[in-house]
């Protein structure tokens, strides 16, 4: 039987496929990370050579405590460190850690470029680009690859492939250009500006929630066929590297809206295949909402072990990250004010998932419409799908920095 439930997973004559992903939150990720940059750019400018007399006060005490007081924008490990590497001279001679520091003496630190002066280098990484003119450009983004340096991932970014591709004209750009972001682990579109007036707009345009965002999504759990998910959402106060949804003011709005397109079972469990629409843009949104009402999404290794929902079965084949994918985005071009889409096909592993999971059972073409007349009613002058004919279409066509760590 032809699977035609999920379109574009891989079914013959398929134009595109069904995706999901989670942004971050524009504004505040624009001014955080802005001024991580200029932070980063002091960093550099100070990486030459320095020299200091010590205090009185701080004479008598050991070279590592001193260090610590005398160049506080360093950590005392890395300060340590930087002994070891004979990086330290008091009064022109080799330092050792715990050697008391004389009176009166001067000391002289070579400092090591540091992980985060190092990541905003050009890098060929490769870009999967969907859509490219002067202002914007349109990525289909690999799951495994990371949008922005961050703790754990300082090389190999989306940002380093960018610096490379535009040179000096990324560089001269806040983030390289970049408005928004998705997990590691997450496929799918995204859009980056080539200009600031396109990143202005571009920013302006996710604060007016004019960005489109559709993903696909697996979830343990047979979900309802259709809903919205209003939870608000802030970083959790017991694991600092994850997101939850929380009560009050420590948590900012949030709003999934959600329609099941297809069921199954995996060994005796239901699962469901869902589109999922951002009405807003939190970090790992889309991962949080689910979890949060007992559908956490299959491979998932953050969120993926809600309360009841917790998997007895490995997914086949090993799939191990989060079954979400961005399959659609939309907005107004920043330059020209047309309205312009693009769709992503999913990719080979979330694919074969569909697949084995045994999705597309049922040749039921109400199964497959969601709210397709909404998206695309705002959003239909220009069209670039991925994977479709090349007659039919033209070949030219939201939280913080430390959110895209090792886990995301």
């Amino acid at each position: 039987m032809t699977r035609t439930v999920i379109p574009g997973a891989g079914a013959p004559g398929a134009q595109n496929s069904i995706s999901d992903y989670s942004l971050g939150d524009a504004p505040d990720d624009a001014a955080s990370s802005e001024a991580r940059d200029n932070e980063l750019a002091g960093e550099n400018a100070g990486a030459a050579p320095r020299s200091i007399q010590v205090p009185d006060e701080l004479a008598g005490e050991r070279l590592d405590k001193v260090l610590a007081k005398v160049f506080p924008e360093f950590s005392r490990s890395r300060l340590q460190g930087w002994i070891e590497e004979q990086r330290v001279r008091v009064d022109g001679k080799p330092a050792k850690v715990r050697q008391p520091v004389p009176l009166g003496a001067t000391i002289e630190l070579v400092p090591d470029l540091l992980p985060e002066q190092l990541s905003f280098t050009p890098e060929p990484v490769p870009l999967d680009i969907v859509y490219e003119d002067d202002a914007i450009v349109v990525i289909n983004k690999p799951a495994g690859l990371v949008v922005h340096p961050a703790a754990g991932n300082w090389s190999g970014t989306l940002l380093n492939g960018l610096l490379h591709r535009y040179g000096a004209a990324a560089a001269g750009l806040p983030r390289a250009g970049i408005v928004h972001r998705l997990d590691k682990e997450t496929s799918g579109l995204m859009v980056v500006a080539r200009t600031l007036q396109a990143q202005t707009d571009l920013v302006r345009q996710l604060q007016a929630r004019t960005v489109k965002r559709r993903y696909l999504a697996l979830v343990w759990g047979s979900m309802a066929d259709e809903g919205t998910i209003d939870a608000p959402i802030g970083r959790d106060p017991r694991e600092r590297t994850r997101m939850a949804v929380m009560k009050g003011a420590s948590g900012k709005p949030a709003r999934t809206h959600f329609r099941r397109i297809d069921k199954a079972l995996w060994h005796n469990q239901p699962v469901s295949a869902i589109h999922c629409d951002l009405e807003t843009g939190r970090t790992h949104q889309i991962r949080v909402h689910c979890a949060h009402i007992g559908h956490p999404l299959l491979g998932d290794p953050v969120y993926g072990h809600a309360r009841g929902k917790r998997s007895v079965a490995a997914l086949p084949d090993g799939f191990a990250r989060q079954a979400l994918h961005a399959w659609r985005l939309g907005l107004v071009h920043p330059v020209t004010g047309r309205a312009m889409q693009w769709r992503a096909e999913v990719p080979d592993d979330l694919d074969a998932l569909i697949e084995a999971l045994g999705f597309g059972g049922k040749e039921d073409e109400d199964e497959v419409g969601f709210d397709e007349d909404m998206f695309d009613s705002a959003y239909t002058d220009e069209g670039y799908v991925i994977g479709s004919d090349e007659e039919d279409y033209e070949d030219d066509e939201d939280d913080d920095a430390q959110d895209e760590d090792k886990h995301a």
